[in-house]
This record gives structure tokens, C-alpha cells and sequence, in this order.
């Protein structure tokens, strides 16, 4: 079997197909829309779970493959930091640790990973994490050759559009600079990964997003807003700073920001309802050890009794948990006669009584102890876990319940669960000590206007106004749903649709999707077409961010497209079966 790469080929030729959209050979063709690390993870599963060759095709607009945007040269600046450790990496040909130890230490230079620092709960440079996936991508594409399966790598190329037929999918293809194909597949799986707009500048010193970081290099050392806190809000400041400044260790170990001549109109302030930074990276076990009382059964069984609230029931089971797992922070913020509602406003509230930089730094220091003495915050730990298993009830919430999940105790998970490396954390302290950084909270009731002449934005606050002649919008990926949806034919065909909302103003819920990713729709055949384009999921699954998730959802439906392919080979190998 062939392996082949295709680039800036002028046209992309058709696939022929006979006998109902498979190959001359019979073979199973699959294709996949995108090559960042969901389509890497799905192919892993996919050729590990696979008993017949297969015929992969694998669509990427990038001039190179297996890397996805968050971990992209260009759209990432070098000094940009993963939130994942390698310990937390699922592996595939090798782990994140073991593929770092093997590199020469020019790469490693130019990567800006220091050799000694190599660890299992290090944080390294997206870009590293970007050359390990790409690397990682190439490994499993020849596995795919050894074991027999045709793979085709079409990078450069932009699928236009998708149809559903009876006999296989048909999708619109454009290499760049060539004439639009079509071609037929029996099995497509959409991974698109986030949406952001090529040019995040879309009006004079006001950014869509962060990204490109490439992008920020036209803001002027002014004042900068930037609306967000978290760590695409780090890494927009980060960016900024380094264009006006450098950070240096002092003699007490602490991070120092210098600024650079002529930075001296240079000031960010970040900006969030609650106005607080994330957590630093907390030790903790891993893999999880396993829940006793707010348990995947537990919330299954919440979900199959039509007589509870389960919203309520799940938070009952979720206090439970909490309290056995550390009585002492559970007297502290008397956990027992919490609300939902009052829950959150209680974990929120010693943070939000401070200054948001004194607290960062007590929290720094305490996660530094932490990790060196292996010690775990039990409460921390006890959320970390349930944020997935609670997340399992998000589908089935009728929409009172989702608003109040997404409001009170979405904020709480998202806040645990997303910390951020240390240095992160020194890096805004540094600033911030500095005179370059402040952090503002915005609450609801804030408005930011950017339709100015002058460029940028301003932000009212009731009556307070704030003007940054540069404005950058780093709140993160949000859910989409079919208005953004970019492949018409499956719109038009009533295969992609909204999850029902009775209120416009909420936020989408996603698209309708089964819990093995198919597009929930009787005008389309059974495992043609799965979706795994992140932000489409987000309303239905709101934690699926970052390469575990990818790894969760790519094990589904890899094992899902072999198993549909072994159906297939069977009805072939005996024709009655298919018959009856």
C-alpha cells in the first residue's frame, strides 16, 4: 500500500468509485476534515481497533499537517506555555517526556525547552507540544502503511462543502490554486478544531482573538484592554510584553519584567466579570483516583429517574463528595446549606475580597510547597474530578437548568480544573509589579464599544468609561451553532441542526449530536458522518477543551468507524446476512 503527501498539488483529482461509493478493492474510504490533535487521536484508535486495510484521506488547510491551531508556529508566540503536563498527555507512538529526552539540543534550544528541565509535570512551549504531535502524526501514518492502509495527506487543501448521500458522503475540495473536485467517501469525520477569523484585527486596534499572535505586532506601546483573564488572556499579555520588554530572574529567584526604551506608554489591564486570575497548577494524583458518591453510575442513574430535578440531585450527590472528601473546607464555607447558587458565589468569595495579584502570589507559593512535598488539597482535587462526571448531565438539562449550570457551577469547574503553569502566574506578578499590568472587574453590567473612529475600544462600566486606542478580545473558544456551521449541503439537508433553545439571547447549545458524535438526523445513514469540531460540542459537552478531550472523543469514534467497517466486511463475506 501506498503512502502519499500531496502538496500544492494545482488540482486535487477525484476519488472513482464502483459498487455504492466503496473502492474498485472494496476498501473502506474514510476522510478526515482537519489534522490537529482530535484527527490524531481518532486515526490512533481507528488503525489500533482496525481488521481491514483502509483507504484514509486526510484534509488539511495548513501547509502542514498534525499540529492543530493551538499548537501552530505563527499562530503561537515561542514563549506561550501549554496548561497540559506531559503526565496528563494521553500517549500515542511515544509520551510527551520520552519524545523530548530523544530530540538533539539545538531542537530543544529552538523550542526553548531546557534539557534539565525535562519532566513528567513540566509545562512546556505550545510549539514544543506542536513539533511532538506533528511528530507523533508522521509515526502513526506509518504504522498505517505497515499494517496495510492506504493514507493520503492532502495538505493545503480546504473542504468547501458536504452532501449526504445513501451511498457515501460527497465532499466539495479545493486545493490552493486549483479548480474545486468533488469526491465520495463512506465514512467523513469532521475536526475542524477552533474558529477564529484569519484576521482577528477586524476593525483599526480592535482584535476578534489573540490569534495569530503574529497579529498583535502592529498594537503601539499605549494602553491595551483585554477582555479575559484566563490563560488566553496570559498569553495575549505575554505576547504584548515581550514586543516591549523582558523578563529576568532576580537574585531571590523572583521574575523581573525590564521594560525596553521607549515602552513607556506600554500598560495592559485585563479584564473579567469576577476580575480574578486563574489558579496556579495544583499537585494532585494522576491518573484520577476514583469518586465514591457523585460517581458516572450515580449521575446515570440521576439522569434515567424522570421524578428528579437532576440539576439539584446531581448537586446533592456533588456536596456529598465534597464533604467527604475534606470535612474541614466544607465547615469552613458551610457547604451543607449552600444552594447551587450560593456555592459559587461561597467559592469565589475569599478570592474576590482580595487583591487579585495577592492572591495569585499566596496561591503561587502554596502550589510551589505543594508540588515539591507531593502534597493534595483534597476540595481542589474532590471538583477536579467531578467536573467530567457532571458534565455527563449537561445533554440532558432542560434549558432553566442549563442557564443555571452554565451561570453558578460551570465558572467553579472551568476556574479548578483550567489552572495554569507557574511561570504563567510569575509572569503576571512580574508585570504587574512592573507598573505594566492591572486586572479589572467588569461585572455584568459593562459594555464594550468599538466602533470608534479612533480605533480600539472603549468599556463602560455604569458610568465609568475606559478607552484603549488597542482592545483584544481573549474570553476563549465559545460555542457555536449552525450560523457559523461552515458546510451549507448538511444545513440544507436538515443533518446539522441547533439544539433547541427556548431563549435567543442564551448561548448556542451546539448542534444535535448522538453520545458517538453522529449528527442526530433520520436523512442520513448510520455512522456516514461524525462531528468533532469543537466548538459546534461546547453546549452540549463544556468541558471538551484541549488534547485529553481530544483523545476521549477520538477513541469513540475510531473504534465506532471500525466497527462500522467490520460490519460491513461481514455483510460482503456473507451475503445473507446482509439480505436479511
Amino acid at each position: 500500500m501506498l503512502l502519499s503527501i500531496s502538496v500544492d498539488s494545482p488540482q486535487v483529482p477525484p476519488v472513482s468509485f464502483a459498487g455504492g461509493g466503496r473502492s474498485a478493492a472494496m476498501t473502506s474510504t474514510i476522510a478526515f476534515v482537519g489534522a490537529g490533535p482530535t484527527t490524531i487521536y481518532t486515526l490512533h484508535a481507528l488503525i489500533e481497533a482496525a481488521r481491514q486495510p483502509l483507504s484514509l484521506t486526510i484534509f488539511e488547510q495548513q501547509p502542514s499537517a498534525g499540529r492543530g491551531t493551538p499548537y501552530r508556529p505563527g499562530w503561537n508566540d515561542p514563549a506561550m506555555l501549554s496548561n497540559i503536563a506531559s503526565i496528563e498527555i494521553p500517549p500515542l507512538i511515544e509520551t510527551l517526556v520520552d519524545w523530548l529526552r530523544a530530540q538533539p539540543a539545538d531542537r530543544l534550544a529552538k523550542l526553548g525547552v531546557d534539557p534539565a528541565d525535562i519532566g513528567e509535570r513540566v509545562f512546556y512551549p505550545r510549539l514544543a507540544l506542536g513539533d511532538y504531535l506533528h511528530d507523533q502524526f508522521q509515526a502513526l501514518l506509518e504504522r498505517a502503511r505497515v499494517q496495510g492502509h492506504e493514507v493520503d495527506v492532502r495538505i493545503r487543501t480546504r473542504v468547501l462543502d458536504a452532501l449526504s448521500q445513501p451511498d457515501g458522503m460527497i465532499l466539495s475540495v479545493r486545493a490552493r490554486g486549483g479548480a474545486k473536485t468533488q469526491e465520495k467517501f463512506d465514512h467523513v469525520v469532521l475536526a475542524t478544531g477552533h474558529q477564529w477569523p484569519d484576521e482577528p484585527e477586524v476593525r483599526p486596534g480592535y482584535f476578534l482573538s489573540p490569534w495569530p499572535a503574529s497579529a498583535l505586532a502592529t498594537i503601539r506601546p499605549s494602553a491595551v484592554g483585554i477582555r479575559g483573564t484566563s490563560l488566553s488572556a496570559i498569553d495575549a499579555s505575554v505576547a504584548l510584553a515581550l514586543r516591549y520588554g523582558t523578563f529576568d530572574a532576580e537574585e531571590d529567584g523572583r521574575l523581573r519584567y525590564e521594560p525596553a526604551a521607549g515602552a513607556d506608554g506600554f500598560r495592559m489591564t485585563m479584564m473579567s466579570r469576577k476580575g480574578l486570575l486563574p489558579e496556579a497548577d495544583f499537585f494532585h494524583p494522576i491518573p484520577y483516583e476514583p469518586l465514591t458518591i457523585c460517581t458516572a453510575d450515580a449521575i446515570e442513574a440521576i439522569i434515567a429517574d424522570d421524578d428528579v430535578k437532576p440539576l439539584d440531585a446531581a448537586f446533592a450527590l456533588f456536596k456529598r463528595e465534597l464533604a467527604a472528601a475534606d470535612p474541614d473546607y466544607a465547615a469552613e464555607i458551610e457547604l451543607e446549606g449552600l444552594s447551587l447558587e450560593e456555592f459559587s458565589d461561597r467559592y469565589f468569595a475569599e478570592r474576590g475580597d482580595l487583591d487579585p495579584f495577592d492572591w495569585a502570589e499566596w496561591n503561587l507559593t502554596e502550589a510551589k510547597h505543594n508540588h515539591a512535598a507531593r502534597i493534595t488539597v483534597p476540595w481542589r482535587y474532590a471538583i477536579l474530578r467531578m467536573h467530567e462526571t457532571l458534565g455527563n448531565l449537561v445533554p440532558h438539562l432542560d434549558q432553566e437548568d442549563y442557564r443555571r449550570f452554565s451561570q453558578f457551577l460551570k465558572p467553579v469547574f472551568v476556574d479548578d480544573y483550567a489552572t495554569v503553569p507557574h511561570e504563567s502566574i510569575e509572569r503576571m506578578l512580574a508585570l504587574h509589579r512592573a507598573g505594566k499590568l492591572d486586572i479589572l472587574a467588569i461585572g455584568d453590567d459593562h459594555r464594550v464599544d468599538s466602533h470608534r473612529e479612533e480605533g480600539g475600544a472603549v468599556v463602560h462600566i455604569g458610568d465609568k468609561r475606559l478607552t484603549f486606542p488597542a482592545f483584544i478580545e481573549a474570553t476563549g473558544q465559545r460555542p457555536l451553532g449552525t450560523k457559523d456551521f461552515p458546510f451549507q449541503s448538511l444545513l440544507d439537508q436538515g443533518i446539522v441542526r441547533d439544539a433547541p433553545t427556548t431563549d435567543p439571547r442564551e448561548a448556542s447549545r451546539g448542534i444535535v449530536i448522538d453520545d458517538q458524535f453522529h449528527p442526530v438526523s433520520d436523512a442520513i445513514p448510520d455512522d456516514q458522518l461524525f462531528c468533532l469540531s469543537l466548538p459546534f460540542l461546547l453546549g452540549r459537552h463544556p468541558f471538551s477543551q484541549g488534547i485529553t478531550s481530544s483523545h476521549e472523543m477520538g477513541k469513540v469514534v475510531g473504534e465506532q468507524v471500525a466497527l462500522a467497517v467490520a460490519q460491513v466486511a461481514e455483510m460482503r463475506a456473507n451475503p445473507a446476512v446482509e439480505a436479511a
